[in-house]
Protein backbone atom coordinates (compact mmCIF):
# COMPACT_ATOMS: atom_id res chain seq x y z
CA UNK A 1 0.00 0.00 0.00
CA UNK A 2 1.15 3.69 -0.35
CA UNK A 3 1.54 5.75 2.13
CA UNK A 4 -0.87 8.15 1.49
CA UNK A 5 -3.47 4.81 1.83
CA UNK A 6 -1.49 3.79 5.65
CA UNK A 7 -2.56 7.56 6.60
CA UNK A 8 -6.19 7.35 5.10
CA UNK A 9 -6.99 3.96 6.74
CA UNK A 10 -5.32 6.01 10.49
CA UNK A 11 -7.14 8.89 9.66
CA UNK A 12 -10.31 7.23 8.47
CA UNK A 13 -10.57 5.31 12.09
CA UNK A 14 -10.57 9.23 14.07
CA UNK A 15 -14.07 9.67 14.86
CA UNK A 16 -14.58 13.18 13.47
CA UNK A 17 -18.47 14.08 12.33
CA UNK A 18 -19.90 17.61 12.62
CA UNK A 19 -23.30 18.43 13.68
CA UNK A 20 -25.48 21.43 12.40
CA UNK A 21 -27.30 21.16 16.15
CA UNK A 22 -24.54 22.43 18.29
CA UNK A 23 -23.81 25.90 17.47
CA UNK A 24 -20.21 25.88 18.39
CA UNK A 25 -16.68 25.50 16.91
CA UNK A 26 -15.76 23.36 16.18
CA UNK A 27 -19.17 21.81 15.96
CA UNK A 28 -17.97 18.68 17.41
CA UNK A 29 -15.04 17.85 20.19
CA UNK A 30 -14.36 15.08 18.09
CA UNK A 31 -12.71 16.97 15.43
CA UNK A 32 -10.66 18.19 17.42
CA UNK A 33 -8.18 14.62 17.59
CA UNK A 34 -7.89 14.50 14.26
CA UNK A 35 -6.82 17.93 13.88
CA UNK A 36 -3.69 17.24 16.88
CA UNK A 37 -2.56 14.07 15.13
CA UNK A 38 -2.58 15.97 11.67
CA UNK A 39 -0.72 19.43 13.35
CA UNK A 40 1.93 15.97 15.04
CA UNK A 41 2.48 14.42 11.85
CA UNK A 42 3.33 17.94 9.93
CA UNK A 43 5.30 18.87 12.79
CA UNK A 44 7.47 15.41 12.82
CA UNK A 45 8.20 15.78 9.09
CA UNK A 46 9.49 19.39 9.52
CA UNK A 47 6.69 22.03 8.26
CA UNK A 48 7.11 25.26 9.72
CA UNK A 49 4.81 26.47 11.94
CA UNK A 50 2.24 23.44 12.12
CA UNK A 51 -0.62 25.19 14.67
CA UNK A 52 -3.90 24.33 15.56
CA UNK A 53 -6.01 27.65 16.25
CA UNK A 54 -8.31 28.01 18.49
CA UNK A 55 -11.14 27.32 16.02
CA UNK A 56 -9.68 23.65 15.28
CA UNK A 57 -8.00 24.59 11.94
CA UNK A 58 -4.73 23.21 11.42
CA UNK A 59 -1.78 24.95 9.14
CA UNK A 60 1.31 24.33 8.41
CA UNK A 61 4.42 25.14 5.39
CA UNK A 62 6.72 23.48 4.00
CA UNK A 63 9.08 26.54 2.96
CA UNK A 64 10.41 26.83 -0.49
CA UNK A 65 13.69 24.87 -1.21
CA UNK A 66 16.80 26.46 -2.41
CA UNK A 67 16.53 28.36 -5.71
CA UNK A 68 12.51 28.44 -5.63
CA UNK A 69 12.09 31.32 -3.16
CA UNK A 70 10.64 33.48 -5.48
CA UNK A 71 7.96 30.96 -6.86
CA UNK A 72 4.65 32.04 -5.92
CA UNK A 73 2.86 30.55 -2.40
CA UNK A 74 0.43 27.56 -3.14
CA UNK A 75 -2.32 26.26 -1.44
CA UNK A 76 -3.62 22.86 -0.72
CA UNK A 77 -6.94 22.75 1.81
CA UNK A 78 -8.95 19.26 2.91
CA UNK A 79 -11.36 19.10 5.82
CA UNK A 80 -11.30 16.80 9.05
CA UNK A 81 -15.27 16.52 9.58
CA UNK A 82 -17.17 13.76 7.94
CA UNK A 83 -20.99 14.31 7.22
CA UNK A 84 -23.93 14.05 9.31
CA UNK A 85 -25.71 12.37 6.83
CA UNK A 86 -24.70 8.82 8.05
CA UNK A 87 -23.15 7.32 11.08
CA UNK A 88 -19.83 7.80 11.23
CA UNK A 89 -18.26 6.91 14.49
CA UNK A 90 -16.38 3.13 14.88
CA UNK A 91 -15.70 3.47 10.95
CA UNK A 92 -13.52 0.15 10.17
CA UNK A 93 -12.25 0.50 6.79
CA UNK A 94 -11.74 -2.59 5.07
CA UNK A 95 -9.53 -2.99 2.23
CA UNK A 96 -10.18 -5.40 -0.85
CA UNK A 97 -6.92 -5.58 -2.40
CA UNK A 98 -6.88 -7.03 -6.27
CA UNK A 99 -10.55 -5.71 -6.35
CA UNK A 100 -12.10 -8.50 -8.84
CA UNK A 101 -14.40 -5.30 -10.54
CA UNK A 102 -17.77 -7.34 -9.63
CA UNK A 103 -20.22 -6.37 -6.77
CA UNK A 104 -18.64 -5.66 -3.39
CA UNK A 105 -20.52 -7.33 -0.41
CA UNK A 106 -19.69 -5.68 2.63
CA UNK A 107 -19.46 -7.28 6.11
CA UNK A 108 -22.07 -5.64 8.00
CA UNK A 109 -25.81 -5.16 7.86
CA UNK A 110 -26.15 -7.10 4.08
CA UNK A 111 -25.25 -3.78 2.56
CA UNK A 112 -23.62 -4.62 -1.00
CA UNK A 113 -21.96 -2.08 -3.95
CA UNK A 114 -23.10 -2.98 -6.93
CA UNK A 115 -21.34 -2.81 -10.41
CA UNK A 116 -25.09 -2.08 -11.88
CA UNK A 117 -25.29 1.06 -9.83
CA UNK A 118 -21.90 2.36 -9.65
CA UNK A 119 -20.71 1.14 -13.26
CA UNK A 120 -16.82 3.28 -12.24
CA UNK A 121 -15.80 0.33 -10.38
CA UNK A 122 -15.14 -1.40 -13.25
CA UNK A 123 -12.31 1.26 -13.51
CA UNK A 124 -10.88 -0.40 -10.08
CA UNK A 125 -10.39 -4.44 -11.49
CA UNK A 126 -6.99 -5.30 -10.18
CA UNK A 127 -6.47 -2.34 -7.75
CA UNK A 128 -6.76 -2.23 -3.93
CA UNK A 129 -10.27 -1.01 -3.25
CA UNK A 130 -11.21 0.27 0.24
CA UNK A 131 -14.48 0.42 1.22
CA UNK A 132 -16.27 1.02 4.58
CA UNK A 133 -17.74 -2.37 6.57
CA UNK A 134 -21.17 -1.26 5.86
CA UNK A 135 -22.44 0.30 9.07
CA UNK A 136 -20.99 3.43 8.74
CA UNK A 137 -19.65 5.85 6.14
CA UNK A 138 -15.68 5.51 5.15
CA UNK A 139 -14.79 9.46 5.63
CA UNK A 140 -12.98 9.43 2.07
CA UNK A 141 -14.74 12.70 2.21
CA UNK A 142 -12.61 13.95 2.80
CA UNK A 143 -9.98 11.72 5.01
CA UNK A 144 -8.49 11.17 1.08
CA UNK A 145 -7.62 14.46 0.72
CA UNK A 146 -6.19 15.19 3.95
CA UNK A 147 -3.75 11.90 3.54
CA UNK A 148 -3.00 12.63 -0.11
CA UNK A 149 -1.68 16.59 1.36
CA UNK A 150 -0.20 15.29 3.92
CA UNK A 151 1.82 12.72 1.54
CA UNK A 152 2.57 15.34 -0.49
CA UNK A 153 4.14 17.64 2.15
CA UNK A 154 6.39 14.17 2.88
CA UNK A 155 7.78 13.79 -0.52
CA UNK A 156 8.60 17.66 -1.01
CA UNK A 157 10.38 17.68 2.48
CA UNK A 158 12.36 14.76 1.83
CA UNK A 159 14.15 17.08 -0.63
CA UNK A 160 13.37 15.14 -4.04
CA UNK A 161 11.45 17.63 -5.74
CA UNK A 162 12.10 21.12 -6.51
CA UNK A 163 9.52 23.26 -4.98
CA UNK A 164 8.48 26.65 -3.76
CA UNK A 165 6.87 27.53 -0.42
CA UNK A 166 3.24 25.72 0.00
CA UNK A 167 0.62 26.23 2.71
CA UNK A 168 -1.57 23.75 3.94
CA UNK A 169 -4.67 23.53 6.05
CA UNK A 170 -7.49 21.31 7.60
CA UNK A 171 -10.66 22.50 8.38
CA UNK A 172 -13.19 21.65 10.23
CA UNK A 173 -17.61 21.89 9.60
CA UNK A 174 -16.77 21.49 5.80
CA UNK A 175 -19.72 19.50 5.99
CA UNK A 176 -22.00 21.83 8.01
CA UNK A 177 -20.83 24.73 5.52
CA UNK A 178 -18.89 26.56 8.10
CA UNK A 179 -15.34 25.05 7.34
CA UNK A 180 -13.91 28.70 6.20
CA UNK A 181 -15.99 30.99 8.93
CA UNK A 182 -12.86 31.68 10.97
CA UNK A 183 -10.36 30.80 8.19
CA UNK A 184 -7.45 33.52 7.99
CA UNK A 185 -6.55 34.03 4.49
CA UNK A 186 -3.63 36.81 5.15
CA UNK A 187 -2.24 34.55 7.76
CA UNK A 188 -2.74 31.67 5.41
CA UNK A 189 -0.21 33.45 3.09
CA UNK A 190 -1.33 31.91 -0.43
CA UNK A 191 -2.07 33.49 -3.29
CA UNK A 192 -3.84 30.89 -4.55
CA UNK A 193 -5.21 27.54 -3.73
CA UNK A 194 -6.86 23.99 -4.22
CA UNK A 195 -9.32 22.09 -2.06
CA UNK A 196 -8.37 18.17 -2.28
CA UNK A 197 -12.25 16.98 -1.65
CA UNK A 198 -13.58 14.52 -3.59
CA UNK A 199 -14.21 13.12 -7.04
CA UNK A 200 -12.68 11.00 -9.46
CA UNK A 201 -8.91 11.07 -9.61
CA UNK A 202 -8.45 13.64 -12.30
CA UNK A 203 -11.23 15.58 -11.82
CA UNK A 204 -11.05 19.63 -11.47
CA UNK A 205 -14.28 21.29 -10.38
CA UNK A 206 -14.86 25.72 -10.44
CA UNK A 207 -17.94 26.01 -10.86
CA UNK A 208 -20.44 25.20 -8.31
CA UNK A 209 -24.19 25.75 -7.17
CA UNK A 210 -25.27 28.89 -5.25
CA UNK A 211 -26.01 27.21 -1.92
CA UNK A 212 -28.75 27.58 0.90
CA UNK A 213 -30.44 26.13 4.02
CA UNK A 214 -34.19 27.27 4.70
CA UNK A 215 -35.73 26.27 7.74
CA UNK A 216 -39.29 26.24 8.06
CA UNK A 217 -41.34 25.85 11.01
CA UNK A 218 -45.25 25.26 11.80
CA UNK A 219 -47.22 25.94 14.70
CA UNK A 220 -50.39 24.28 14.23
CA UNK A 221 -53.31 24.53 16.01
CA UNK A 222 -53.88 21.60 18.61
CA UNK A 223 -57.22 20.46 19.90
CA UNK A 224 -58.81 17.20 20.81
CA UNK A 225 -59.59 15.15 17.60
CA UNK A 226 -63.07 14.80 18.83
CA UNK A 227 -63.82 18.28 18.64
CA UNK A 228 -61.79 19.32 15.60
CA UNK A 229 -64.05 20.56 12.95
CA UNK A 230 -63.19 23.41 11.79
CA UNK A 231 -60.37 24.36 15.02
CA UNK A 232 -58.01 22.11 14.13
CA UNK A 233 -54.45 23.31 12.39
CA UNK A 234 -52.42 20.17 11.50
CA UNK A 235 -48.86 21.50 11.28
CA UNK A 236 -47.61 17.62 9.52
CA UNK A 237 -50.60 17.92 7.48
CA UNK A 238 -49.42 22.04 6.79
CA UNK A 239 -45.78 20.77 6.07
CA UNK A 240 -46.81 18.22 3.41
CA UNK A 241 -48.82 21.23 1.59
CA UNK A 242 -45.84 23.05 1.44
CA UNK A 243 -43.43 20.25 0.38
CA UNK A 244 -46.47 19.20 -2.60
CA UNK A 245 -46.12 23.00 -3.84
CA UNK A 246 -42.68 22.85 -4.66
CA UNK A 247 -41.99 21.26 -8.61
CA UNK A 248 -41.81 18.15 -8.19
CA UNK A 249 -38.85 17.16 -10.62
CA UNK A 250 -36.52 19.75 -8.90
CA UNK A 251 -35.44 16.85 -6.78
CA UNK A 252 -31.43 15.55 -6.36
CA UNK A 253 -32.74 12.39 -7.22
CA UNK A 254 -34.37 13.67 -11.06
CA UNK A 255 -30.98 16.11 -11.36
CA UNK A 256 -28.20 16.25 -12.73
CA UNK A 257 -25.44 18.67 -14.43
CA UNK A 258 -25.96 22.17 -13.90
CA UNK A 259 -29.87 21.36 -13.08
CA UNK A 260 -30.73 22.77 -9.68
CA UNK A 261 -33.28 21.63 -6.66
CA UNK A 262 -34.87 21.93 -3.45
CA UNK A 263 -34.22 18.98 -1.38
CA UNK A 264 -35.82 18.04 1.83
CA UNK A 265 -33.50 16.91 4.36
CA UNK A 266 -35.70 16.66 7.37
CA UNK A 267 -39.36 16.46 8.69
CA UNK A 268 -39.94 16.04 11.97
CA UNK A 269 -42.87 17.02 14.51
CA UNK A 270 -46.47 16.38 15.80
CA UNK A 271 -49.47 18.38 14.55
CA UNK A 272 -49.16 21.05 17.42
CA UNK A 273 -45.85 21.77 15.55
CA UNK A 274 -43.32 20.63 13.08
CA UNK A 275 -39.90 21.79 11.43
CA UNK A 276 -39.00 21.14 8.09
CA UNK A 277 -35.37 21.72 6.90
CA UNK A 278 -34.53 22.06 2.88
CA UNK A 279 -31.34 23.06 1.29
CA UNK A 280 -31.72 25.08 -2.03
CA UNK A 281 -29.32 24.74 -5.08
CA UNK A 282 -28.84 26.38 -8.41
CA UNK A 283 -25.36 27.06 -10.16
CA UNK A 284 -27.03 30.30 -12.03
CA UNK A 285 -27.50 32.84 -9.58
CA UNK A 286 -30.80 34.16 -11.03
CA UNK A 287 -32.40 30.89 -10.85
CA UNK A 288 -31.11 30.40 -7.08
CA UNK A 289 -32.85 33.66 -6.45
CA UNK A 290 -36.16 32.48 -8.19
CA UNK A 291 -36.34 29.45 -5.89
CA UNK A 292 -35.71 31.18 -2.59
CA UNK A 293 -38.19 33.79 -3.67
CA UNK A 294 -40.77 30.77 -4.71
CA UNK A 295 -40.34 28.98 -0.97
CA UNK A 296 -41.03 32.03 0.57
CA UNK A 297 -44.27 32.71 -1.77
CA UNK A 298 -45.39 29.36 -1.58
CA UNK A 299 -45.19 29.84 2.68
CA UNK A 300 -46.73 33.19 2.31
CA UNK A 301 -49.73 31.20 0.48
CA UNK A 302 -50.14 28.33 2.82
CA UNK A 303 -49.96 30.47 5.84
CA UNK A 304 -52.60 32.97 4.54
CA UNK A 305 -54.62 29.76 3.81
CA UNK A 306 -54.66 28.72 7.10
CA UNK A 307 -54.95 31.65 9.41
CA UNK A 308 -54.74 30.77 12.38
CA UNK A 309 -51.73 28.45 12.44
CA UNK A 310 -48.49 30.29 11.99
CA UNK A 311 -45.26 29.41 9.26
CA UNK A 312 -42.07 31.13 9.65
CA UNK A 313 -39.44 30.57 7.12
CA UNK A 314 -35.97 31.51 7.65
CA UNK A 315 -33.20 31.48 3.97
CA UNK A 316 -29.89 31.62 4.79
CA UNK A 317 -27.12 31.74 2.17
CA UNK A 318 -24.31 29.27 2.39
CA UNK A 319 -22.14 29.42 -0.76
CA UNK A 320 -21.67 30.74 -4.14
CA UNK A 321 -20.54 29.82 -7.46
CA UNK A 322 -16.86 30.11 -7.29
CA UNK A 323 -16.36 30.43 -10.99
CA UNK A 324 -16.72 34.60 -11.51
CA UNK A 325 -13.40 34.36 -9.13
CA UNK A 326 -11.92 31.52 -11.09
CA UNK A 327 -12.35 32.68 -14.20
CA UNK A 328 -9.31 35.93 -13.80
CA UNK A 329 -6.68 33.31 -13.07
CA UNK A 330 -7.62 30.29 -15.26
CA UNK A 331 -4.03 29.60 -15.38
CA UNK A 332 -5.52 27.44 -11.95
CA UNK A 333 -7.21 25.13 -14.36
CA UNK A 334 -4.41 24.72 -17.11
CA UNK A 335 -1.97 23.80 -14.51
CA UNK A 336 -4.09 21.32 -12.86
CA UNK A 337 -4.95 19.65 -16.14
CA UNK A 338 -1.24 19.46 -16.99
CA UNK A 339 -0.25 18.01 -13.70
CA UNK A 340 -3.00 15.55 -14.63
CA UNK A 341 -1.83 14.48 -17.62
CA UNK A 342 1.74 14.05 -16.53
CA UNK A 343 0.91 11.46 -13.76
CA UNK A 344 -0.77 9.51 -16.84
CA UNK A 345 -4.23 10.63 -15.71
CA UNK A 346 -7.26 12.33 -18.06
CA UNK A 347 -8.42 15.57 -16.72
CA UNK A 348 -11.98 15.98 -16.76
CA UNK A 349 -13.22 19.53 -16.33
CA UNK A 350 -16.70 19.27 -14.79
CA UNK A 351 -19.40 21.51 -11.95
CA UNK A 352 -19.77 20.31 -8.80
CA UNK A 353 -23.41 19.59 -7.76
CA UNK A 354 -22.34 20.44 -3.92
CA UNK A 355 -19.69 23.00 -3.15
CA UNK A 356 -16.17 23.29 -1.32
CA UNK A 357 -14.60 25.02 1.69
CA UNK A 358 -12.90 26.67 -1.38
CA UNK A 359 -16.14 27.98 -3.23
CA UNK A 360 -16.39 30.76 -0.07
CA UNK A 361 -12.42 31.03 0.01
CA UNK A 362 -12.80 32.42 -3.38
CA UNK A 363 -15.26 34.90 -2.54
CA UNK A 364 -12.76 35.87 0.71
CA UNK A 365 -9.99 36.70 -1.84
CA UNK A 366 -8.54 33.16 -2.33
CA UNK A 367 -9.28 31.61 -5.58
CA UNK A 368 -9.66 27.95 -4.64
CA UNK A 369 -10.83 25.43 -7.20
CA UNK A 370 -11.10 21.49 -6.49
CA UNK A 371 -9.07 18.45 -7.04
CA UNK A 372 -10.63 14.83 -6.78
CA UNK A 373 -9.64 12.94 -4.18
CA UNK A 374 -10.27 9.25 -5.91
CA UNK A 375 -13.10 9.00 -3.55
CA UNK A 376 -16.82 7.82 -4.40
CA UNK A 377 -20.40 7.38 -3.32
CA UNK A 378 -19.88 10.27 -0.68
CA UNK A 379 -22.09 10.53 2.59
CA UNK A 380 -23.31 7.22 2.67
CA UNK A 381 -22.07 3.17 3.51
CA UNK A 382 -21.14 2.51 -0.13
CA UNK A 383 -18.77 5.42 0.14
CA UNK A 384 -14.89 3.91 -1.43
CA UNK A 385 -11.60 5.54 -2.83
CA UNK A 386 -8.74 3.19 -4.57
CA UNK A 387 -5.58 3.00 -3.12
CA UNK A 388 -3.87 3.43 -6.60
CA UNK A 389 -5.79 6.51 -7.14
CA UNK A 390 -4.82 8.35 -3.80
CA UNK A 391 -1.17 7.68 -4.70
CA UNK A 392 -1.83 9.28 -8.46
CA UNK A 393 -3.60 12.15 -6.56
CA UNK A 394 -0.16 12.89 -4.63
CA UNK A 395 1.83 12.82 -8.20
CA UNK A 396 -1.26 15.49 -9.22
CA UNK A 397 -0.20 17.46 -6.33
CA UNK A 398 3.32 17.38 -6.57
CA UNK A 399 3.06 18.33 -10.24
CA UNK A 400 0.96 21.24 -9.89
CA UNK A 401 3.40 22.62 -7.03
CA UNK A 402 6.39 21.86 -9.60
CA UNK A 403 4.70 23.97 -12.51
CA UNK A 404 4.21 26.76 -9.83
CA UNK A 405 8.08 26.29 -8.92
CA UNK A 406 9.07 27.14 -12.73
CA UNK A 407 6.67 29.64 -13.25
Amino acid sequence: MSSATERFLRYAAVHTQSSDRTGTTPSTDCQWDLARLLAEELRDLGLEEPTVDEHCIVTARVPAAAGCEKAPTIGFLAHMDTSPAFPGENVVPVPHPNYDGGDVVLPRQGRIIRVADFPFLKDMTGKTLITADGSTLLGADDKAGAAEIVEMCARLMAGDVPHGPVAVAFTPDEEIGEGPDHFDVAAFGAEYAYTVDGGAVGSIEYENFNAAGASVRITGVSVHPGSAKDIMENALLIAQEINAALPPEDIPARTEGYQGFFHLERLEGTAAQAVMEYIIRDHDRERFACRKALLEEVCARTAAAHPTAKVELDVKDSYYNMREKIEPCMHLIDNAKKAAEAAGVTPVVEPIRGGTDGARLSFMGLPCPNLGTGGHNCHGPMECVCAEDMEKVVEILLNIVKLYSAS
